[in-house]
């Protein structure tokens, strides 16, 4: 009798023990969402004084690309100078961000436009991004809401990873795409990992473009609309470069090889995104 107890409480010792492995195994997708009525603001730009955009969270990446790790083109044969603290191409106007491309030369490059990079202060590690925006309406713009990561833990691109909230391409109106680059995933390969989403009104109406970031998975968001979702697998950094600090970009391309693919309207110049607001949540 002694022993059939002992065999019992053997049992159901093992039986507690699955039961707490198995919590600490639950799959990315029971995680709930974050909702940025319940989380912290940590940084964010209403966009509320004319003039430059803020020097303490905003600086410029600059140039046609060349001399750059991407190269000339910025690495996909894009036709645009991006300014450094040029009103032209970069100001904040009536209480939003207008990043406007413009038919200029400019050394080897047709167009000027501006690239605002949140470096070195507004950085990103998990929680969620919100950017309110509208976007330009022309064949040959390539707007993007995107991040890129601070130090590069695990290589050059695409090694340390790419997380494009928002892209979109003005031969294709009504399609916004979301999209994440590893080494294992990207378009260098073929092998992107991303979703499409129709909004029929991204050039004439405001939409918020969010990214919602945890250990475990990413969702992309419009208008608090999910639709695609990049779970960590646990593979490692090949697949998920995402656990280290990124930074936020915002931009006009101008032609290069998806913008670009059906060619550029020379007639409709300028071109701008304006951006109502970015905020930060964790």
């Amino acid at each position: 009798m002694k022993k059939k107890f002992l065999h019992l409480a053997a049992f159901f010792l093992m039986v507690s023990f699955l039961s707490c492995q198995n919590k600490q195994e639950k799959p990315a997708k029971e995680t709930p969402p974050i909702s940025s009525d319940q989380a912290q603001l940590v940084w964010g730009d209403e966009f509320n004084t004319d003039g430059l955009p803020n020097p303490q969270l905003w600086d410029y990446d600059r140039g046609d690309g060349c001399g750059k790790p991407a190269g000339c083109g910025w690495g996909n044969q894009e036709r645009q100078y991006y300014t450094y603290q040029e009103s032209k191409n970069a100001r904040i106007e009536g209480g939003k961000l207008i990043i406007e491309a413009h038919q200029q030369k400019i050394g080897q490059a047709d167009y000027s436009s501006a690239r605002l990079v949140s470096k070195p202060n507004g950085v990103i590690k998990y929680g969620r991004v919100e950017v309110r925006a509208k976007l330009p309406t022309a064949k040959g713009t390539w707007p993007a809401i995107w991040l890129l990561p601070v130090d590069n833990q695990f290589g050059g691109w695409p090694r340390s990873g790419e997380i494009d909230i928002m892209e979109h391409v003005g031969y294709n109106p009504d399609s916004i795409y979301g999209t994440v680059h590893t080494e294992a995933y990207n378009h260098m390969l073929g092998t992107q990992k991303g979703g499409e989403i129709q909004v029929s009104s991204a050039e004439s109406d405001f939409h918020v473009y969010a990214l919602d970031w945890q250990e475990d998975k990413m969702e992309f968001l419009v208008d608090d609309k999910t639709y695609f979702t990049y779970f960590n697998d646990g593979s490692g950094p090949e697949a998920w470069p995402f656990d280290q600090d990124f930074y936020l970009i915002l931009n006009i391309a101008v032609g290069g090889s998806w913008g670009g693919a059906k060619g550029i309207d020379e007639d409709i110049w300028p071109q701008r995104m304006e951006v109502d607001y970015v905020r930060y949540y964790q």
